[in-house]
């Protein structure tokens, strides 16, 4: 069986954030980092180059295919911002149309800029996406 590509890495998170080009993308960042941090008790961890993760969960799919990925977290792209594992919990359909100004994919949110969307509802995403992940998804 194949292994996932994003592994959490001993790469600095801190070091990373730093390295982030574009100022405005850094700083918010930054309070992502700070955001998801304390809602979730967890450190920050690098997964893979780009991924900034918090907590990580065990998955299993029926066909056999398992691994792990981080529980929530973001990538500061270029484009965007990257929000993952928000969208998974009871409260997200309810929240997110009171989110802001965002995009949907496949299992993540992409954000242009932290201004554009309401904190505490960001905050409550973070929250119950997280929770849902650790006691839903969590297949160890």
């Amino acid at each position: 069986m194949a292994t996932n590509k994003t592994q959490p890495t001993t790469v600095s998170v801190a070091g990373f954030l730093a390295s982030v080009e574009h100022p405005g993308r850094r700083s918010d960042s930054l309070e992502l980092a700070d955001l998801m941090a304390g809602i979730t008790g967890q450190e920050a961890v690098m997964w893979g180059p780009t991924i900034v993760g918090f907590g990580a969960y065990h998955y299993r799919y029926e066909t056999g295919r398992e691994g792990d990925a981080a529980a929530v977290g973001f990538s500061p792209r270029k484009a965007n911002l990257v929000l993952y594992g928000l969208t998974y919990g009871p409260d997200a359909d309810r929240l997110l149309p009171e989110l802001g100004k965002h995009r949907a994919g496949a299992g993540c949110l992409y954000v242009n800029r932290l201004a554009d969307v309401d904190r505490d509802v960001l905050a409550q995403l973070v929250s119950t996406g997280y929770r849902h992940t650790m006691a839903e998804l969590h297949k160890p």
